[in-house]
């Protein structure tokens, strides 16, 4: 199970904290106020309140047992460099920080932050894509070539297992959940996992198997 931690808890942060979660990975959700990490308390795996500028309760958190890191700060650009540049210096493995402007996002990859989002114009890519495949509900950025998708199950596959479709092999995606039209998130699906009218899986995978997937069920919508 993947373990994220988020730093910054405005509405970017805390929307990336609860889709984490909600996808079955862990997260620890930090802040320096005790009123926005109130709002992920239950949810998330653990809240601390702490200034992220200080590396030792970044240390005491224990920032330093996770996969990947999200600094979502928000307007506070001199803070945001500064937390990126002490987790690139604590050997953190993924950071990906939030960055506010060109200019922003120019610095945060200087300082070599894995991934840097411009979470507008990243927004407006993924409009464009959901107009062009309404299945792929939303997706998360891993690493730079690798995302967590959130597809609404096409009607041609419903009735079928994963284990007829076999994603792994047709389309190079892995299946680490599914979740039904009642909520119930299931992060174990097995090969004998049936998909049924309403559910959604989320995967991960490369653009180009994405892609592969969504002609598949193109082809197989039309062939219909």
């Amino acid at each position: 199970m993947k373990y994220f931690a988020v730093i910054g808890i405005g509405r970017f942060g805390y929307s990336v904290a609860k889709t984490l979660t909600e996808m079955g990975c862990q997260v620890l959700a930090i802040d320096t106020s005790e009123e926005k990490l109130r709002q992920l308390e239950g949810l998330v795996t653990q809240v601390v309140q702490a200034d992220a500028t200080d590396e030792k309760a970044l240390r005491a958190a224990g920032i330093k047992d996770v996969d990947a890191v999200i600094v979502a700060i928000g307007q506070n650009m001199e803070a945001s460099v500064l937390v990126s540049l002490i987790l690139k210096d604590m050997g953190v493995p993924y950071i990906v920080s939030k960055a506010t402007n060109r200019l922003h996002a120019k610095v945060l990859r200087k300082i070599g932050c894995d991934r840097v989002v411009l979470p507008e114009e990243e927004m407006g890519m993924r409009v464009a894509r959901s107009l062009v495949s309404p299945n792929i509900l939303d997706e998360l950025d891993l690493s730079e070539h690798v995302r967590i998708y959130e597809i609404k199950v096409p009607k041609v596959l419903v009735g079928k297992s994963l284990g007829e479709l076999d994603f792994r092999k047709k389309f190079g995606l892995n299946v680490v959940a599914v979740r039904s039209d009642d909520g119930k998130l299931n992060t174990s699906p097995t090969a004998e996992t049936p998909l049924e009218d309403g559910d959604t899986i989320f995967v991960i995978g490369d653009e180009t198997s994405i892609e592969r997937f969504d002609k598949q069920v193109q082809r197989m919508e039309k062939g219909k």
